[in-house]
This record gives C-alpha cells, sequence and structure tokens, in this order.
C-alpha cells in the first residue's frame, strides 16, 4: 500500500494513543483489596489468657452527635498560622483553652476532592487515577463509614459538595448538594450550605450531619493563597463554626453523651492556588476534633501532632461505636479515647490491630514476617495476659504497668502495620502494562524506520501491510499471542482489563500487534536489501547534516534521556528552556555566517558584477538619446535606494535571534513554575496582588492592542472588526470579574459572574473559526488558489488566538503577545531568509510550543493545572465544554504554535510536500519520548516518587500525544497531496 507521509503519520499516532490508553489502564492501579461490600463480620472478642472475656460486642459509641465541618483546600497555616490567629479567632481560642485536639492530617497525592472525601471516610488510600475520576465520581462501593453509619440506624445529613452525593448516593436522610466545578462562584456555593444550619441545628432528628464548603478552594484557583479574599472566607468559616459549637454545647445539658465537632480540610492550597501534587503546602491539612469531653490544662498548648488523613476514618468509627472500615490503613487517634478507662483503650487499639492485620493477610503473602504484625501478635498476648489478671481482681500496681506496656506495644504495631499496608495500596496491571507498551514501542520503531522515505521530496512510500497481513509469521503470532491472552486471563488471581473485555476486542489487538510486527520486519529486510547497492553506488551520495539538524537532534536524544531522572522531570521547563535559548544562538551563528561567510557573500559579489557589467554596456552604447554621465547617476543613485532596504533588513535578521532571546529571557520572570524555586515570588505575582491591579489593568490592556496589531495583518476586514470586539469583550469580561479595573470604576469589587461579556467573546471566536473553516472548504472542494487557503488557515488561527485571550489570565497575556511577536519575527527574519526545511521549521515550532507550555505557569505537576479557564462563559458545570476548555488553556502554546506552522507551510507556494513532512516529524518527535518514558515508568513502578512526580508527567504525556493526534489528523485535512496513492 503505497501512502502519503502524513496520513502514515496521523495513523501511527492514532495507534499510539489506543496503546497509551491501554498502559495508563494498567499503570494507574485499581484497588488491591475488593472493593465490593462484603458480609460483615462480628468483631473480634477481647484476648484472655485462660479465661473468657465478656466483652465479645463493639464498644459502646464515645460521641451522641458528629458534625464535620470540611472546609476545602484549608491547609494548615490558614489555622495554626499567622492568618489563623488574625483571621479565626474564636478556632485559635478553643485550642488555646484545651476544647480541641489539633493535628496536622498528611493528605496523600493526588490531592484533589474525590480521592480525598474516599480517604476520610474509607481510611484507605485511592488510587492515582482518581485524579481523572475525580470530573465523575462513581459510587462509592467500598466500605466505608457512611455505610456502616447508616446499617446501623444512624440518619446522615449533608449538605455541599456534590461530591458526596455521587459517591453516596443512598445513604443521606437529608441533602443538598452544589457543585464544585463551578470555581467563579465562592460565595453563593457557601451560602447554599450555611442556609441550612440554623434549622438543622434545632433538629434531633439526626446523628451526623456533614458540611462540605467549597468557596475557599474556589478563591484558591481564582487569586492564590494570598489574595486579598482568603481573609474574609477564613473569617465567615470562623463563625460558622462558633455557631455550631455554641449550638452543641447548648444540647449537651440534655445529652447522656457529648458531642464531637470536627474542622478538617480535604487537601490543601499550593502557592499558584490549585492542587493535587504532593508539595507540603497541599498535603498539608488542620484536623481540629473539639469536644467537651477534652479537658487540656490551660496555657498547655502544644505545636500540633502529624497524623495521617487516613487515620480520621478508625477514630470516627470507634467514637460513633460502628466497626472500622475493612480497608482502612488508618490507626485511632489515640488523644480521642485516652481519657476513658485502661481496659477500653486496649478494647479500641486491639479491634484496630485485629482490622490492620485482617487486612495485611489478604494482601500480603508473607504476612507473618511483617514486623507490624509480629508486633502485634506480642501485644495481644501481653493483652491476653492483662486481661486475666484484671478480671482475677488485680489492683497492683503490677497490673498498671502491665497496662502501660501493652498500650505502647498496640500503638508501635498500629504505626508498623499502617506504614506497611500504606506501602501495599495497590497493585499494576502488568498484562495491559506490557501491551501497551508493546504497541507504543511498535509504532515507534515503524516511524523511525520510515523517516528516511518519509522525508524524501515525493513525502510517499511503499507500506508492506498486504504481504505482512498474510503472511506466515503473522498467523503464526496471533496464535501465539492468543495462546498468551488465554493462559493469563485463565490463570490471574486478579482481574485483568483485557481480560474484562470481550474475545473479538482481544483478538483484534492481538491481531494489530503481529501486523505491526510484521511491517516493522519488512521494511528491516527491505532496508538491508538496499543498503548494499547504494554503499557500492559512488554515484548515490549521503547529504551532511547540518549544525542545527545535528543541535536538534542531540537535543531530542537529551531531553528524552532527562525524563529518568525525578529531579529533571520536576523542573523540565528548565530543560525547555536551555534548548530554546540553545537555538537562539544557533540560528545566531547561521544568520551571521549566512551574512558575511556564506552564500550571501558571493551573491552580493555577483550582483556587483552584474552591475558593472551593465554599466560598461551602457557605456559602449551610443545613441542621440543618451547621455552618458547622467546615465551612471541613475545607475547610481538607483541601486543606493536598493541597497538601503537590504542592509536595513540585513541588520534586523542579525539581531532577530538576539531580540527572541531577550524575549524568553522576559518570559521566564513572569511565572515560576517547577518544584524547588515555585515558592519565590515572580512578576505574575507581583502583578496578580490586590495592591497593584492599576498595573495590571494597564498591562492587559496594552497585551490586548498588542495581541490585534499582530495579528490583523493578513485578516480580512470583517476578521479584523470581529477580532477587534472580541478583545473588547476579553477586557470587559475581566473587569466584569473583578481581575482588572475600567478606567470609571473606583472599587475593586467584581460587577457580575461576567458570563454575558464570555459569551459575547464566544461569538466572535465562533464567527471567526467559521470564516476560516468556509474558505479552507472552498479551498478545498471549489478553487485550487492557496491564497484562499492560507486565509482560511490564518482566520482559524486568529480565532485560538481570541479564546486564548478569553481565558488566559490577565497576568499571563504578555505571554501570548510574545508568542504571536516571536512567531513574526522568525517568520519574516530567520525561516524565510535561511530557507530552512519543513523538517527544521517543525522542530523548531514543536519546541517554541513545548518552552511556552511552561511560559504561562504550567509544569508536570497536576496543582498548575488552572480548571477555572473550564468555566468561562458557563453558569454551572457542563463536563465536555469544561474539560475541552482545560485541555485549550493548558496547551494554549503547543497548539497555537501547532496552528502557526500549518499557516505557515500552507503560504509558501515553493514547499512541496511541506505539511507531510511537517506531520510525520509531529509524529515521530512526540513519539519518542512517550515510548522511552513507558519504558522507565514501567522499571521505575516502585520509585518513592513514582505516584507525585513519575505519574503526573505520564498523564501530561498522555493528554499531549492526544492532541498530537489530532493535530497531525487536522494537517493531513489540509493537504490532499497525503492521501492513499496509487
Amino acid at each position: 500500500m503505497r501512502l502519503g507521509s502524513g496520513v502514515f503519520a496521523a495513523c501511527c499516532v492514532v495507534i499510539e494513543v489506543l496503546g497509551v490508553a491501554v498502559f495508563l489502564r494498567g499503570f494507574f492501579p485499581v484497588s488491591l483489596r475488593p472493593v465490593s461490600q462484603v458480609q460483615p463480620q462480628p468483631p473480634a472478642p477481647e484476648p484472655a489468657a485462660g479465661t473468657s472475656s465478656n466483652w465479645t460486642q463493639l464498644p459502646p459509641a464515645i460521641f451522641r452527635k458528629v458534625i464535620i465541618m470540611l472546609v476545602d483546600a484549608l491547609r494548615d497555616d490558614f489555622v495554626f498560622g499567622s492568618k489563623g490567629v488574625q483571621f479565626m479567632p474564636y478556632t485559635t481560642y478553643l485550642m488555646e483553652k484545651g476544647f480541641a485536639y489539633n493535628f496536622i492530617a498528611e493528605a496523600k497525592p493526588p490531592t484533589v476532592t474525590m480521592p480525598r472525601i474516599k480517604a476520610l471516610m474509607t481510611g484507605s488510600i485511592p488510587g492515582f487515577i482518581d485524579v481523572v475520576m475525580n470530573f465523575n465520581s462513581p459510587v462509592l462501593l467500598e466500605d466505608n463509614l457512611i455505610g456502616q453509619a447508616k446499617a446501623a440506624g444512624k440518619r446522615v445529613i449533608f449538605y455541599g459538595d456534590d461530591t458526596w452525593i455521587k459517591l453516596f448516593p443512598k445513604h443521606f436522610v437529608e441533602y443538598d448538594g452544589t457543585t464544585s466545578f463551578f470555581v467563579p462562584d465562592f460565595k453563593e456555593v457557601d451560602d447554599n450550605v450555611t442556609r441550612h444550619l440554623d434549622t438543622v441545628l434545632k433538629r434531633e432528628d439526626w446523628d451526623i450531619l456533614i458540611l462540605h464548603y467549597l468557596g475557599l478552594d474556589h478563591i484558591g484557583h481564582l487569586t492564590g493563597p494570598h489574595s486579598s479574599l482568603i481573609g474574609p472566607k477564613l473569617k465567615e468559616m470562623d463563625y460558622i463554626l462558633k455557631k455550631i459549637h455554641i449550638s452543641l454545647l447548648s444540647k449537651e445539658k440534655e445529652a447522656s453523651l457529648p458531642h464531637l465537632l470536627v474542622l478538617c480540610g480535604d487537601h490543601g492550597m499550593s502557592e499558584a492556588g490549585g492542587h493535587g501534587a504532593s508539595s507540603v503546602e497541599e498535603v498539608s491539612t488542620p484536623l481540629l476534633l473539639i469536644s467537651s469531653a477534652f479537658h487540656r490544662k490551660m496555657g498547655n498548648l502544644q505545636p500540633p501532632k502529624h497524623v495521617q488523613q487516613t487515620d480520621l476514618a478508625a477514630t470516627l468509627a470507634v467514637g460513633l461505636g460502628l466497626p472500622i472500615p475493612k480497608n482502612s490503613v488508618g490507626s485511632i487517634l489515640y488523644s480521642v479515647v485516652e481519657k476513658r478507662t485502661m481496659r477500653e483503650q486496649l478494647r479500641y487499639l486491639h479491634l484496630n490491630s485485629v482490622q490492620l492485620s485482617r487486612l495485611l493477610q489478604e494482601n500480603v503473602p508473607m504476612y507473618e514476617k511483617d514486623p507490624g504484625f509480629q508486633q502485634f501478635k506480642v501485644s495481644e498476648k501481653l493483652h491476653g495476659n492483662w486481661i486475666k489478671l484484671y478480671l482475677e481482681g488485680n489492683n497492683s500496681e503490677v497490673l498498671l504497668n502491665l497496662g502501660k506496656k501493652v498500650l505502647k506495644q498496640y500503638l508501635d504495631a498500629l504505626k508498623t502495620l499502617s506504614m506497611s499496608l500504606s506501602k501495599q495500596v495497590a497493585q499494576y496491571d502488568m498484562y495491559s502494562m506490557m501491551v501497551g507498551a508493546i504497541i507504543v514501542l511498535e509504532i515507534t520503531i515503524l516511524l523511525l524506520l520510515s523517516t528516511p522515505k518519509a522525508l524524501c521530496q515525493n513525502a510517499a512510500f511503499e507500506i508492506p501491510l498486504s504481504s505482512s497481513s498474510f503472511s506466515l509469521l503473522f498467523y503464526l503470532m496471533v496464535l501465539i499471542l492468543s495462546a498468551v491472552h488465554v493462559i493469563i486471563c485463565t490463570s490471574a488471581e486478579r482481574t485483568c482489563f483485557l481480560c474484562s473485555i470481550s474475545w473479538l476486542m482481544a483478538v483484534g489487538v492481538m491481531m494489530l500487534i503481529s501486523a505491526l510486527l510484521c511491517v516493522i520486519v519488512a521494511l528491516l529486510t527491505r532496508t538491508f536489501e538496499n543498503v548494499r547497492p547504494s554503499a557500492q553506488n559512488p554515484a548515490v551520495s549521503s547529504s551532511g547534516w547540518s549544525e542545527l539538524d545535528l543541535l536538534i537532534l542531540f537535543g531530542t536524544l537529551g531531553h528524552v534521556l532527562s525524563l529518568g531522572a525525578s529531579s529533571f522531570i520536576e523542573e523540565e521547563h528548565q530543560t525547555w528552556y536551555f534548548l530554546i535559548n540553545t537555538l537562539c544562538l544557533a540560528l545566531g551563528h547561521e544568520m551571521f555566517r549566512s551574512h558575511f561567510l556564506g552564500k550571501d557573500l558571493d551573491h552580493n559579489l555577483a550582483v556587483e558584477q552584474d552591475i558593472q557589467k551593465d554599466a560598461k554596456n551602457v557605456l559602449q552604447y551610443k545613441n542621440d538619446y543618451v547621455d552618458f554621465p547622467e546615465t551612471s547617476k541613475i545607475y547610481k543613485t538607483s541601486s543606493s535606494m536598493d541597497l538601503l532596504p537590504k542592509v536595513y533588513e540585513k541588520w534586523l535578521q542579525l539581531a532577530s535571534p538576539w531580540f527572541i532571546l531577550i524575549c524568553c529571557r522576559l518570559l521566564r520572570t513572569l511565572n515560576q513554575t517547577g518544584v524547588q524555586w515555585a515558592h519565590r515570588l515572580d512578576f505574575g505575582h507581583w502583578l496578580t496582588s490586590s495592591d497593584h491591579k492599576i498595573e495590571l489593568s494597564v498591562l492587559t490592556c496594552l497585551s490586548l492592542v498588542m495581541i490585534f496589531v499582530l495579528v490583523q495583518r493578513r485578516c480580512s476586514s470583517v476578521s479584523k472588526v470581529a477580532m477587534a470586539l472580541g478583545l473588547l469583550g476579553v477586557f470587559c469580561y475581566r473587569a466584569a470579574i473583578g481581575n482588572v479595573l475600567l478606567p470609571w470604576q473606583r472599587d475593586h469589587k467584581a460587577l457580575s459572574k461576567g458570563i454575558i461579556e464570555a459569551r459575547f467573546v464566544y461569538v466572535f471566536v465562533l464567527g471567526i473559526l467559521f470564516t476560516g473553516t468556509k474558505d479552507l472548504l472552498k479551498s478545498q472542494v471549489i478553487s485550487a488558489d492557496i491564497s484562499i487557503k492560507s486565509l482560511g488557515l490564518w482566520d482559524i488561527y486568529n480565532g485560538l488566538v481570541l479564546l486564548a485571550a478569553l481565558l488566559l489570565r490577565p497576568h499571563n497575556l504578555p505571554v501570548l503577545v510574545f508568542s504571536l511577536l516571536i512567531q513574526t519575527v522568525m517568520t519574516k527574519f530567520i525561516w524565510k531568509p535561511l530557507k530552512h526545511d519543513a523538517a527544521q521549521v517543525t522542530i523548531m515550532h514543536y519546541w517554541f510550543g513545548q518552552a511556552f507550555f511552561y511560559f504561562q505557569g504550567n509544569s508536570n505537576n497536576i496543582a498548575t493545572l488552572d480548571i477555572s479557564a473550564g468555566f468561562v462563559g458557563l453558569e454551572s458545570f457542563i463536563e465536555v465544554p469544561a474539560l475541552f476548555l482545560t485541555v485549550f488553556a493548558t496547551y494554549i502554546g503547543p497548539i497555537l504554535w501547532a496552528v502557526h506552522l500549518l499557516s505557515f507551510l500552507s503560504s509558501e507556494n515553493n514547499r512541496s510536500s511541506a505539511i507531510s513532512h511537517a506531520s510525520f516529524c509531529y509524529a515521530l518527535i512526540c513519539s519518542i519520548p512517550v515510548s522511552v518514558y513507558i519504558i522507565l515508568v514501567t522499571s521505575l513502578r516502585y520509585h518513592l516518587f513514582i505516584w507525585s512526580v513519575f505519574s503526573p508527567k505520564l498523564l501530561y504525556e498522555g493528554v499531549h500525544l492526544f492532541i498530537t493526534a489530532t493535530i497531525c489528523v487536522f494537517f493531513i485535512l489540509m493537504d490532499q497531496t497525503n492521501f492513499i496513492k496509487p
């Protein structure tokens, strides 16, 4: 089959996306334990040595009512730091008076809401894939505290984030949910929770009340943790806590048991305002247990103790007299039970130890050798001896000392068991991982083998698909792989993803792998056959590699190798900054050599010789109508006038690489990203502070004007008007939501939610995109005029630029301006004068696209994901538009540079097969790091930083590959020469 290189590359990347999807399904682990509900087991009896204990049931509840006040994104320094003292005075008062036990609860990554709720209610550590499931939470089937409470007849009421309702759809006797993804709202989303308090606190028909406040998290996403909005929101939360606590105290006079108020956060907040990763600010959350049952001396306020977030489930279960969730890896917070009798304390710790030891037995084959299990057995034996002495009526000092020893032994065993189980929380689906990795590697090898033919002049080559699909090797491989599939699926102890799909789909996967392997073998055979004649033929000469080609080659290899180190992944932006800076230096050197040492010098000499020759011819030609002196003067004057613009353009070309270098250096000061220097204040932080809103407004206005100036040069008059009105709407939108100020606006308050203004901009975005699409269809179907196609692509590009201006935060608009400016400079003064080929231009676009991904503040950290962009112009959460807007806002740099590449290559009439070459290069340069990284994460799957560093990067690579596949498909749609050739 004869294919164009663009079609071939697009097909390869689409197949590679499927391979990566299969790999991700196997890599991101499912729960190690069964997630479905199992039959409840009777509580373990109290151990007794040679006697029978009368304590065989669960201990009674410690608290009558429990209220959980969860403040989303409440990090520890908001309560225990200076902000807590300033904005949460009542909470600070409770801690100082000894009415609360305060802890810093560590949340395991991913620090997003849905998996954190799972951890709080089940005590287990959710898998990293829950960061994706967070957008569409499924029903929680795992054993959990809410389910145990319902089974025990307790009535649970919930108000707040509707993620709880999705996880526990039939567990609440009363609920009112608010959407957690509409980030611009941070007032009504909390008012909808608080409005129920006055009524529900007066009622007695509930046992557990859960309140989930989202406003603080939304403020963080919009303005960051140092915003002026944080203080008032903390004051509001403190007032609500005071109201609840006073109400509970007034009811305790009539109650037989005290009440418990829990103040906690599901995760913290990074310095950028996001969350999802593993920085100290994101994983450190406050945990306050407030009750009149806790008595501590005044003035004895100690620093908060560090505990695990999973400890809350076991503690609340004991406090409510419920079984500890079976999958919990947490241990009881001993402070809650330390005022109970020694026998009750030992009973609580024994139940927790039995639950953890059973969990260990289910998941660790050699559990007997686990230090925690051995400590538990010793503790249980000592506990039995203590019970024997206690039942015999022994009240001596020996009983007290033995009890303290057993207590310490249990606490040590719980700590060790919890740590052991935390390391064994999940398993990998190695079968799916291997199948996905094989597909990705086969595609990468296929692209590498096809490179010489794909980048040739006609950009087409023969794919031995027909012969390979019906070869003996193909059928043999299908049979072998099918046999392996049957063996694995019939002998695997745990369910594999590929074993759960239909046999028809599984056989299709095996056939795909076999066909790719046969094609690779055929291409290798053909390559070796062609090597010998070429080597013996002196006429065949290979063109040498230029310095730019070597830079591209070694730069790509260096970036790929850097992915093997966690530090390089965390600071990957430094790699791309170094590569584009080096590229600018190489371009500067090439430009200097071109003007002073290369072809231009020879060209100038030739021009001068032609001028002198023409002058001599004129002097020799004599007639009555020619005056020789005047003719010489004319030649001298005309040559001088022609030379001046050329000299001016020459110096602009020489200065352009250094100008780009300066622009890139300025962009680095705008957003600190990565890990090591992310905490440092940058120009973006300075602009977004409330004290500099005027400066931000002026910068936003200037940036929007510059955007219009840079993109309007090739637009039609209609598109210019639409672009101008759209950019005006962008400024009005930012002014409406309070990011910038209008000239007549004196206060800094938001005017509205900006829904109308954002939709006003969307109208012009769609209008420009429609105009561009119409021209593209006209050029493809009706006219072959390349100018119409170029104009259509430029309109598509302008529509995306306008959408980017709307979604980017105001302080990031200079990133868009510099991107457009660098593209303009490189187009006019570098790519056209130096006449780089399509492959070189494509790689440069790819590098700058990657660099601008980091210039706008992104990183390989999920916390830098700006989800607020997904809600611009939306009144409520709509999954598909929100997901599209979030992905586009995150990958603005790579997308805009890719579309600009297509527009640039389409406008060059003398570049045959350029778009095909560009599509192939995009596919190849994106496939190489993905395939290598898959091998790396497979070999490093037990690395210490696998979930905090390597896994987020894997998700980013997967999304980037999907975007690359979309780009390649768009490229081949724009190039009719790419399709199948006879």
